[in-house]
């Protein structure tokens, strides 16, 4: 299907920067700009001239009045982030209307997954950290899994992985996100303005119809929702900061009104899906802009030379971050779907194998978008742990990534070899005796 039904506009330049869009909506190029942000920001916060990052990213702009006169860091957080968040929200209503979350026996496997997943996680940072009752409140940073950086590298080292694979692992960390806007909307708010958070549900309505009343016109037109949606969308956002609650779930709760699939009553414009129209218009802002520059302002932190390290190295919320992502996530996983096979009728797909999904385990142990923001709402401003969480988080999702790229890769050596036999089978050529005899499992 078409994204976009109008004709494109060629103005000077329009060549470079459909180029450039393009190029951003590769997962793996979005995967690689937040390493460079998160690597830059480290780089930078711990060079001689830390001082200007850090005086960069304090500095505080907004209006003061509707509470958001906010520093660059809060305004990549609780701002650029939300469009990260309606990305995610209009991939979760897709999942939920059309896609693999539509049908309870197809998504059963993976949100059980995704949910033992988090579960461990927290169970596992809370008993390395018990000794300590303060450091409790991390306990949800290492739930988190980074679905642009998780499927990038799945794209970078699975070109031969079996296609439900892919599935389950977007499936997986789709309800992973659900899972964590929840923890962030029940557990990291406080203090409910209940005037501010009823003008945001006004608006939203509001939002919500004029997307379905106008869904034609948006479809044809690339500026109407810049034009239109984007002020109320914007005013929604500042009433939701202004109610206590943390402004990304505006995002979700916007994304959640735009039409999935064509209504009834406009017949010439069936088969047109504006969230996926919206998706596909809007992701190169999300991965070329939001989400690096949130990386780059929450990644920064100071390690404070080799009694620093030190010191973060043995920090209970480090060990428990670490071990968390890297142990607690792929053990949550197989642990949810072992027990879900054991106690009822459900079964993995055939093409999923036990030593496949404990690499898509790994994978989920890339915790950065989310985890990074968890750990700036878990403790209180200038807290080193939180520092200590963020260093965690970076040597964690880097740790789970090797790892993970390193079984896959080894799996998808072996499901090329199997492919290359059927390949030569079919072509009637003469085959190794090792393809003569039955196909082994690629488990």
């Amino acid at each position: 299907m078409s994204h976009d039904t109008t004709r494109a506009p060629q103005w000077p330049g329009y060549a470079e920067v459909h180029r450039v869009t393009t190029l951003l909506r590769r997962e793996s190029v979005g995967g690689m700009l937040l390493v460079l942000a998160a690597i830059g920001a480290v780089v930078w916060a711990n060079s001689p001239a830390s001082e200007a990052y850090f005086a960069l990213r304090d500095l505080r702009f907004g209006y003061a009045p509707w509470h958001l006169e906010l520093s660059v860091g809060s305004w990549a957080a609780d701002g650029l982030l939300a469009v990260f968040f309606f990305l995610v929200g209009l991939e979760l209503k897709r999942e939920i209307v059309v896609g693999s979350l539509r049908r309870l026996g197809t998504a059963i496997v993976p949100v059980t997954a995704a949910f033992a997943g988090v579960a461990v996680p927290a169970l596992l940072y809370a008993a390395i950290v018990h000794a300590q009752p303060s450091l409790l409140a991390g306990w949800a940073i290492p739930t988190a899994t980074d679905i642009a950086f998780a499927v990038a590298v799945l794209a970078l080292v699975g070109s031969h992985l079996p296609g439900p694979l892919r599935i389950f692992l977007l499936t997986l960390a789709v309800v992973d996100d659900l899972i964590a806007i929840a923890i962030i909307a029940v557990f990291y708010t406080s203090d409910i303005a209940l005037v501010p958070l009823a003008v945001f549900a006004v608006l939203v309505v509001v939002y919500g119809v004029i997307a379905h009343r106008g869904r034609a016109w948006f479809a044809r037109t690339s500026w109407g929702a810049w034009v239109v949606l984007l002020p109320i969308g914007f005013a929604a956002w500042a009433f939701l900061h202004a109610s206590g609650v943390h402004a990304t779930i505006a995002g979700v709760a916007l994304a959640f009104t735009i039409p999935v699939a064509a209504s009834r009553r406009q017949p010439e414009v069936r088969g047109m899906d504006l969230a996926e129209q919206f998706e596909h218009r809007f992701r190169p802002l999300s991965a070329g802009i939001a989400v690096p520059l949130f990386a780059f302002f929450a990644a920064g932190v100071s390690v404070g030379g080799g009694e620093g390290l030190l010191r973060a190295v043995t920090d209970p919320v480090t060990l428990g971050v670490v071990a968390g992502l890297v142990l607690g996530k792929p053990l949550g996983i197989l642990l949810g779907v072992r027990l879900l096979t054991l106690v009822t009728k459900v079964r993995l797909d055939p093409a999923l194998k036990w030593i496949d999904l404990a690499g898509v385990g790994l994978l989920a142990g890339i915790g950065f978008t989310v985890s990074l923001l968890i750990a700036e709402l878990s403790f209180p401003d200038g807290s080193p742990h939180t520092d200590d969480a963020k260093i965690a988080i970076m040597v964690a999702s880097l740790l789970a990534s090797i790892l993970a790229s390193s079984l896959l890769l080894l799996r998808n050596r072996r499901y090329k070899q199997l492919a290359l036999a059927e390949k030569v089978d079919a072509d009637g050529d003469d085959v190794p005796d090792v393809y003569q005899r039955p196909r082994p499992e690629a488990g």
